[in-house]
């Protein structure tokens, strides 16, 4: 319940580092039919996933996530196979998008006003920077990082993005939907925000604080 959260997190959080797929918006739909097309033309599956089978990869790395699906697959098929679907997914997400999670362009937009915000993500070079144009969000946000481009953990990232914008952790949050989320905060000293509605589960039952709806956040943060 919002009273809860509110008496049981700071709210002076001034920096807000945001997880993606997950936690802003849900790009199932879109990214299957490029999994699908590109695994199917390699013959490295028979049938079709659906959207769903990929709940329980979003917020992984993506080499992680191929020898999840095809067991056995060698380094060198990866990096093919790779190749195409990072090229592939950038370039339909920037046509259709992913499906925006409810009240986030207009919290977002309304947190952008007192707070500097920042996406990490597990994901490839090009993959946030597609959702920022799609949506029209490269204004609200200071800074980015993924291991697409740094080739480094989550947690590393979100140092990074630390660092480059001298972010205290006693003044930053980050917000995500799964354990690795929750993981790379602690191991950078920040509080955590887990949104429940997202892919993940935490190991910890009844985590707070936490959302079951984006919009929620207005009661975690001073606006």
């Amino acid at each position: 319940m919002p009273t809860l959260i509110k008496t049981t997190i700071q709210l002076s959080y001034k920096n807000l580092i945001f997880d993606l797929d997950g936690t802003l918006w849900d790009p199932r739909a879109t990214i299957i039919k490029v999994w699908n097309e590109v695994l199917m033309r390699h013959e490295l599956i028979k049938k079709e996933m659906k959207p769903e089978d990929m709940n329980q990869y979003l917020g992984l790395l993506a080499d992680d996530i191929l020898k999840d699906i095809i067991p056995g697959i060698s380094d060198q098929k990866i990096k093919e196979v790779l190749s195409e679907v990072v090229q592939q997914e950038s370039k339909v997400l920037r046509l259709h998008g992913g499906i925006l999670y409810d009240g986030v362009a207009e919290t977002l937009h309304h947190l952008a006003v007192n707070h500097q915000l920042f996406i990490v993500s597990n994901c490839q070079d090009g993959y946030i920077e597609a959702f920022l144009d799609y949506y029209q969000f490269n204004d609200l946000f200071t800074d980015i990082e993924c291991y697409g481009r740094t080739k480094k953990p989550k947690s590393e990232n979100i140092r990074l993005i630390l660092e480059r914008s001298h972010l205290s952790s006693e003044n930053s949050v980050y917000i995500g939907d799964t354990q690795t989320d929750y993981d790379s905060a602690k191991t950078n000293g920040l509080p955590f925000i887990f949104c429940e509605y997202g892919f993940g589960k935490l190991s910890t039952d009844d985590y707070k604080p936490s959302v079951s709806k984006f919009s929620d956040l207005e009661f975690c943060i001073k606006f």
